[in-house]
């Protein structure tokens, strides 16, 4: 039992949160640390990141890299995803996770349904800063200007 002294009357009750639109969002991480599975047989990058500008701006979303664990498959692509957020924000050697923090980003978040038929939001890719839309600003696009730059070949687009 834990003693509060809490007055509800003094505080907006939360109102809980929806997913957010799939889109790129500009974000930042502001908390990591190296977490156990629930195994125990392996260890994961736990990393929460907060996007920064927009609509969005403040909302939180997090992301978990299995870097050490008995699956080879799930090491690999974790180990891709962290050199993917290592060159956005271009710190190519990190001695500790705390060296990612504060530094913008863009993540790339999708939306998918839960085990409980929820609507929820991962991070499905990671980026540098630059040429970050968010899914309200891709939304506003013109259907005209879109198809002109779909209908460009993909080595004439200036990547």
């Amino acid at each position: 039992m834990s003693t509060l002294n809490f007055n509800a009357s003094d505080i907006e009750p939360s109102a809980g949160f929806e997913a957010i639109p799939a889109g790129k969002y500009v974000a930042v991480i502001t908390d990591s640390e190296m977490r156990k599975t629930k195994t125990g047989n392996g260890q994961y990058l736990w990393l929460e990141f907060e996007i920064i500008g927009g609509d969005h701006k403040g909302r939180k979303l997090w992301s978990r890299l299995n870097l050490v664990n008995p699956n080879p498959d799930a090491v690999r692509m974790a180990r891709a995803d962290l050199s993917a957020i290592c060159h956005a924000v271009k710190v190519m050697s990190p001695g500790d996770s705390v060296e990612l923090h504060n530094l913008p980003l863009t993540i790339t978040v999708r939306c998918r349904k839960s085990p409980d038929d929820e609507i929820v939001n991962e991070i499905r890719g990671f980026g540098p800063r630059e040429g970050a839309v968010s899914a309200p600003a891709a939304a506003a696009m013109p259907t005209q200007q879109a198809t002109v730059n779909n209908a460009t070949a993909p080595w004439a687009r200036g990547r």
